[in-house]
Parts: structure tokens; C-alpha cells; sequence
């Protein structure tokens, strides 16, 4: 026999902090009960955001056009010359002629590039500032 008489005999009347006697069966509910709501926490702190994140990821790749300002998960920024709908791959300009064939799921964000005007005006402000401040 693997279990011990004396436990085995005091298994039927498991009491509770009150000193109210619990039946075995109400002890393996309340322990059902807990894995369940361990399960829902998990879904709900875990599934549900890479779930929304899945699924923006997948309405972003596909809106993209010809032209849009792209990163890569490798980290390189280039502008979309053409996309191939039939092969899932998207050619990318990448500047001074250098062309790069990348699948379209290596994708990782479009890349917001600021008109080179406005940073030189907001950089010439800055210098502005500085130099009145320093006087």
C-alpha cells in the first residue's frame, strides 16, 4: 500500500482555518478553481496583447505601398521600389543605387522620415537658443 493508514484516515476531514470540517472534494474544487483563474490571468496579461500586436503587425504589412519608408528587423531603413504580391518579397531602395530584396515578414515598422527642412529649422532654433543663453 503506498499511503500511510493514519493519513489516509485523516484525509476525510481536512479542517480549515474556521475549524469547519471540508470534504475532499470541496478542497480539489477550490485547488480547480485557482489553476483556472491562474489560466485566464495568463490568457489575459499574455495571449491577448501578442494577439492585438499580431494582428497591427499584419494590417501594417498589408497597407504598404510603393514609397513608404520601411525598417527591417536587421535595422535598415529603405524606401519600397516594388512589392511582389504572388512571392511575399518587397525590393527596397536603400540609397545611392544599392537595391535589397527583403521578404515582406522581416518587415518591422514603417519609418517616419522628417522633412530635412524642418529638422534644419528646428536645428537652427536650437542654435539660437544656445547662443543667447551662453551670452
Amino acid at each position: 500500500m503506498l499511503i500511510n493508514q493514519a493519513f489516509a484516515s485523516d484525509v476525510g476531514a481536512v479542517s480549515s482555518a474556521t475549524g469547519a470540517e471540508v470534504s475532499p472534494a470541496a478542497a480539489i474544487g477550490s485547488q480547480f478553481l485557482l489553476i483556472l483563474a491562474l489560466v485566464a490571468l495568463f490568457y489575459v496579461l499574455l495571449i491577448m496583447p501578442q494577439k492585438k500586436r499580431f494582428k497591427e503587425h499584419k494590417a501594417m504589412l498589408d497597407g504598404l505601398q510603393k514609397g513608404d519608408s520601411v525598417v527591417t528587423a536587421g535595422g535598415l531603413v529603405g524606401k519600397i521600389e516594388k512589392i511582389s504580391d504572388d512571392s511575399d518579397e518587397v525590393v527596397l531602395d536603400m540609397g545611392h543605387g544599392t537595391k535589397v530584396t527583403a521578404l515582406r515578414s522581416t518587415i518591422h515598422q514603417k519609418h517616419e522620415a522628417k522633412d530635412k527642412k524642418a529638422n534644419k529649422k528646428a536645428d537652427e532654433k536650437a542654435d539660437e537658443k544656445e547662443s543667447t543663453v551662453k551670452k
